[in-house]
């Protein structure tokens, strides 16, 4: 029986297959030579998970491969509606990002809450200038996203003494629907955004919105850019409407140096980094192996996306 190929749409540093060596012929390939190989492939390792050429070559002729993985969490990247009405079995990485993206929110309450950015700058400026902070123990989050990056992020925050209210796309047992949302939001100190991008959640967080927040509160997104409306948001900063915010991520990314964002009062900019622990490559690498060695074998996948929705609905609750 022959090997089956995999093609890897690269980016450096490339993954580590050497497990793979003997049973699987591993071809690699960059966003322009992507259409003209896939229909030679059984297996399409989405590497370079900041790429939108899997969506731009998939609708082209030739057969496609069974199985697809990102090397992500969200695979709005990817998926177009030929892509999405095949056979074509859809997996991410679930089980990567969770806990790093928990604690790096995790760090952005402590450091709103305590003033960290204040301190630094008036430690760069030279001046002791007392003043007092708030206590993260007690306060009230929103969490939008009841996936597992949506959960683990409530697990930590309550450990700290927040009270957590988790939205998901519908409501069961302790997960509050979308239909709550505002009523939630308009109480909370901290709403936190790890909600998929697909249609019913792009642009969500609005002007609208924001105007419904506390003028305490702060706003924190680590899901994806196109759920905010980065203006409202910046507009919402400057009126003073909310008190503070953070990004992780962008409509546009990289963040060009022209961007309002970078000079926004009270906000926060990382560069989309808050999964990206020292270790991350190779764990995706591995995660990858694990997973063509459960495929090879014709085992079901985990992490399976379902294509309609656009995300990968957590085991636990089908959501």
């Amino acid at each position: 029986m022959p090997e089956p190929t995999l093609l890897v749409l690269d980016t450096d540093p490339s993954p580590r297959l050497g497990r793979l060596t003997g049973r699987a012929t591993v071809r690699y390939t960059d966003e322009a030579g992507l259409a003209a190989r896939l229909p030679a492939a059984d297996v399409l390792l989405v590497w370079d998970f900041t790429s939108d050429a899997v969506r731009a070559a998939w609708p082209g002729a030739g057969p496609r491969p069974a199985w697809v993985h990102t090397a992500s969490a969200g695979v709005d990247r990817l998926l177009c509606p030929e892509l999405a009405a095949s056979d074509t079995v859809v997996t991410n990485a679930r089980g990567i990002f969770e806990r790093p993206i928990a604690e790096y929110v995790t760090g952005l309450v402590l450091a709103f809450a305590k003033d960290l950015p204040g301190t630094l700058e008036l430690q760069h400026r030279r001046l002791w200038r007392h003043r007092e902070s708030a206590q993260v123990a007690g306060s009230r989050a929103v969490v939008v996203g009841a996936g597992p990056i949506g959960r683990e992020i409530t697990r930590l925050l309550i450990a700290l003494g927040v009270q957590v209210a988790l939205v998901g796309r519908r409501a069961r047992r302790t997960i509050h629907g979308v239909a709550d949302l505002d009523r939630l939001a308009a109480m909370a100190d901290w709403v936190i955004c790890a909600a998929p991008l697909t249609e019913s959640t792009r642009a969500m967080f609005d002007a609208r919105f924001f105007g419904l927040m506390q003028p305490s509160a702060r706003f924190i997104n680590v899901g994806r850019g196109p759920l905010v409306v980065e203006d409202d948001l910046v507009a919402a900063l400057r009126k003073r409407w909310i008190a503070g915010a953070a990004l992780d991520v962008f409509e546009q990314e990289p963040l060009g140096p022209q961007s309002p964002l970078w000079d926004v009062p009270d906000l926060i900019v990382s560069p989309h980094m808050s999964g990206d622990t020292a270790g991350w490559r190779d764990r995706l690498g591995e995660q990858f192996v694990e997973m063509f060695e459960l495929w090879a074998s014709g085992a079901p996948l985990p992490n399976v996306v379902d294509k309609q929705r656009g995300y990968a609905p957590a085991p636990e609750s089908g959501d």
